[in-house]
């Protein structure tokens, strides 16, 4: 039996999600009536979130679905100082101009997954600059800086390695507990939100926002935070060869994040189905079951399952069907995703090269490598194939090895497939 009452915070136990909690009792009997509010923020660091996010907006879903009413905070205000939060060194400063794009980009990964409308518990985004870029610095001293002390900050985790490693602690990054804590009092103030959650490495943050809404209004909010997720081999969640898997669809195609899913390692297969899709659990115990051959089975049903919230149903079947073409040579190659070889290295005309293109070259181009040293390893151990044919040696390829039906060479490292087209 779940040690919860309320439907939100049980789904988000046998997930699992739930790292820790404040006030566990009192959250529980929130989460349980009327219609709760939640929010999670978001820095806008870059043009699209990725994979590494999707813990926090899975958990934002499952609120919604269970009554809540979900907030998500965009950072404009508290990108520009950057949460230090387990950083080593300062994050570089970027102009408005550049967080103002950013958001704008940001906004689209959330619509597949969270509904938003005038509802009673539909999702709202806000932008935490529209209050702290009004807030004056000695108001906000006045404000907020009678409730924190020094003692207490120097002992977050993040400022205490940065002392011992000798590394500077700006005293710009040193006010971002500040600022995300009184985010959590506006949101109380403008939204009547007392709750917010994030990943474990926020847990100093949203607690230091609870104490400041108890503090300054004398009200109840809540904390909620999620394990930090990593494969079985200790990567972190979204990290590749290739860079991080975004979830806008300019960023990163339909089959590659198919694919993504689609490589997971078999020890991570029921926590990734558990977290990261709508499948109910006697579905995931029995995919989780699987063994041998079978858990390739498992790998499907959760890329597929994954690659429908974001891209649609249609996407994901068209994605399953161009990795079944990649493998097995049946069907088109249409899908899969594509690079250009360009640099004057083909003369389309004559229907030659300008110059020779190396293996290494086809490998570094498409993606599956992240040097020409690594590449070269890779060949000598065999594990990459150009058209289905295994190179062992790094060789140059003319332009009579592109595939006529696609006009490109098809380039596989592991289970990754890119094709590389030449362009004059």
């Amino acid at each position: 039996m779940s040690e919860y009452k309320s439907e939100f915070l049980r789904e988000l136990s046998w997930r699992g999600f739930i790292k820790d909690t404040t006030h566990k009792a009192e959250l529980d009997a929130y989460c349980a009536t009327g219609t709760p509010v939640a929010y999670v923020g978001y820095d806008a660091t870059a043009d699209s979130l990725h994979v590494g996010h999707l813990m926090t907006i899975m958990m934002l879903r499952v609120f919604q679905r269970h009554g809540g009413k979900p907030i998500a905070l965009m950072g404009g205000g508290t990108t520009k100082v950057g949460d230090p939060t387990d950083k080593e060194k300062s994050r570089p400063l970027l102009t408005d101009a550049q967080i103002n794009a950013n958001i704008a980009g940001i906004k689209t990964a959330f619509e597949p997954f969270i509904r938003f409308g005038i509802g009673p518990n539909d999702a709202i985004m806000v932008n935490n600059n529209d209050w702290l870029g009004e807030l004056g610095y000695l108001e906000m001293l006045r404000a907020v800086g009678i409730y924190f002390t020094i003692n207490t900050m120097v002992k977050q985790d993040t400022v205490r390695r940065r002392l011992e490693a000798e590394q500077p602690y700006t005293f710009l990054e040193f006010n971002y507990l500040l600022m995300q804590s009184y985010d959590f009092l506006e949101l109380y103030r403008r939204h009547g939100c007392r709750m917010q959650l994030g990943g474990s490495d926020q847990w100093g943050n949203i607690v230091g926002g609870v104490d400041l809404v108890h503090k300054a209004e004398g009200g109840e909010a809540f904390g909620v935070t999620a394990h930090l997720v990593t494969t079985s081999s200790g990567v972190k969640m979204g990290k590749t060869v290739g860079g991080a898997v975004w979830l806008n669809a300019d960023r990163k195609s339909p089959y590659e994040y198919w694919q993504f899913w689609r490589n997971t390692e078999d020890a991570d297969v029921g926590k990734f189905l558990r977290l990261f899709t709508d499948l109910g659990r006697e579905e995931i115990e029995r995919l989780e079951a699987l063994e041998g051959a079978g858990i390739n089975d498992a790998k499907i049903a959760l890329a597929n399952a994954a690659t429908t919230l974001l891209h649609g149903e249609a996407a994901a079947k068209e994605a399953e069907a161009a990795a079944k073409a990649a493998f097995t040579g049946q069907g088109s190659l249409d899908n899969l995703p594509t690079v250009e070889l360009s640099d004057s290295a083909v003369d389309l005309a004559k229907g030659e090269f300008k110059r020779a293109r190396s293996t290494v070259t086809l490998v570094t181009t498409a993606g599956l490598a992240k040097s020409n040293g690594e590449a070269r390893k890779k060949i000598e151990e065999g594990a990459v194939y150009v058209n289905d044919e295994k190179i062992t040696e790094n060789r140059n390829h003319s332009f009579d090895d592109v595939l006529p039906e696609v006009g490109a060479f098809k380039v596989k490292l592991g289970k990754r497939i890119v094709l590389v087209r030449p362009v004059d």
